[in-house]
């Protein structure tokens, strides 16, 4: 793969952008323009340029719209909205990533509405119960059937965008026949950043009240509904279908048994002991002292940690080991279980094999390769041949009813 930065983080950023052209979500030329602007590891020039960018495609929208070009409106409000996502991730400050983040949202909305004033595909928003509150969603169908379908769940990581959610799954759902909806789970986009949700492990008593929803739609074949979770999504996905048993198949992309081994593997030794024997103070005393010898680190932490609503590192680290699955959760999955394993995964490897190796539905190990260029967690740069696979799995398992 072509290295546009030296930096691991820039780069697999980049491939991710990249990878969202197969959906229209981006534009080849729009990204390198952009990348070419931005230093090796100049966060502050990160958000700058692809704001910039974001600013552009907007205007470029907003002429459309006002010309009436409404298909080209959507594919521009749909670029703005992950660019502005590019830029609200390495921003150095709250209230700065919030601000780029609600560009993103108004972005990501604009092209929701011009979509649907095109008339191709019906897109609603919605509303989900929960917890005495609701989590905000979207579905989508195409427009003229009204037909109970086949409906795909997506389910986002702990920092994944509704850009991210229309590349890897709603786009090509749609394409196939399928109705989709993703939602914003605690500790995700709106419901994080508007409600101030965070993270919960038990992610069964998130995803059983959207299939709840779902149900009792009439456009929703509620006997053929998949679930598909992207990067810390393989391990929420799993860990619900273990206690909900309405979803007809699965996907983990990949398979995330212990969340926390990404973060832990980066703290020497002594921190660990010190995390292990419940020293808090002295913990976070240490990390203090580390995190002053490098801003980038510390500005990583604060993202890190705001989603699992802990301000200590101490309560970060202790709060990440809760999520993790047992071989007796895995074991009580009952539906068929697609697991990817991309070569070079740099976030859980080996973890698909350990999933994989628990489970005892049908299952399927989907590899991706460095020779395809589909390396790399999630597949950032190969998301068209991910999503052909991926769908080829779920046609294969959720069955249309004329097939």
């Amino acid at each position: 793969m072509h290295a546009f930065f030296t930096d691991d983080d820039f780069q697999f950023a980049v491939e991710n952008v990249l990878g969202s052209t197969w959906s229209r979500a981006a534009d080849v030329g729009e990204v390198l323009a952009t990348v070419d602007r931005i230093p090796n590891r100049d966060a502050r020039a990160w958000v700058e340029q692809w704001s910039a960018t974001a600013e552009r495609v907007a205007g470029e929208a907003r002429a459309a719209e006002a010309a009436g070009h409404l298909r080209s409106a959507a594919a521009r409000w749909l670029r703005a909205a992950g660019y502005w996502s590019e830029a609200s991730d390495k921003a150095d400050s709250t209230d700065g990533a919030t601000q780029l983040w609600e560009s993103h949202r108004h972005a990501w909305d604009r092209f929701v509405d011009c979509t649907v004033a095109v008339g191709d595909v019906a897109v609603e928003r919605l509303e989900i119960p929960w917890a005495g509150t609701t989590l905000p969603g979207y579905s989508f169908r195409r427009a003229a059937d009204t037909a109970p379908r086949r409906t795909l769940v997506y389910t986002n990581g702990s920092d994944g965008s509704v850009v991210g959610a229309w590349s890897r799954g709603i786009a090509e759902a749609l394409a196939r026949g399928w109705n989709a909806m993703t939602y914003d789970g605690p500790g995700q986009n709106a419901a994080l950043m508007r409600q101030g949700l965070t993270f919960r492990p038990d992610w069964e008593n998130v995803l059983t009240p959207v299939i709840d929803a779902l149900t009792e739609r009439s456009d929703v074949d509620p006997g053929r509904i998949a679930v598909m979770g992207i990067s810390q999504g393989g391990y929420w996905v799993p860990r619900a279908a273990a206690h909900e048993h309405r979803i007809a198949a699965a996907v983990a992309d990949p398979g995330v048994v212990d969340v926390s081994t990404t973060m832990l593997q980066q703290l020497p030794h002594f921190l660990v002991r010190l995390l292990d024997d419940g020293k808090r103070e002295q913990f976070d005393r240490d990390m203090a002292w580390a995190l002053k010898l490098s801003p980038a680190t510390r500005a990583t932490m604060r993202w890190r940690m705001r989603p699992y609503g802990v301000t200590s590192p101490f309560d970060f680290f202790t709060a990440a080991r809760e999520y993790a699955l047992t071989d007796e959760q895995l074991a009580a999955i009952t539906c068929p279980m697609l697991v990817t394993d991309p070569e070079h995964e740099q976030f859980w490897p080996g973890q698909s094999a350990r999933q994989i190796a628990a489970l005892t539905c049908p299952v399927t190990l989907l590899p991706f390769t460095a020779d395809e260029g589909a390396d790399g967690h999630c597949e950032p740069a190969a998301v068209g041949l991910r999503n052909e696979r991926v769908f080829d799995w779920l046609d294969e398992h959720v069955p249309a009813p004329d097939r």
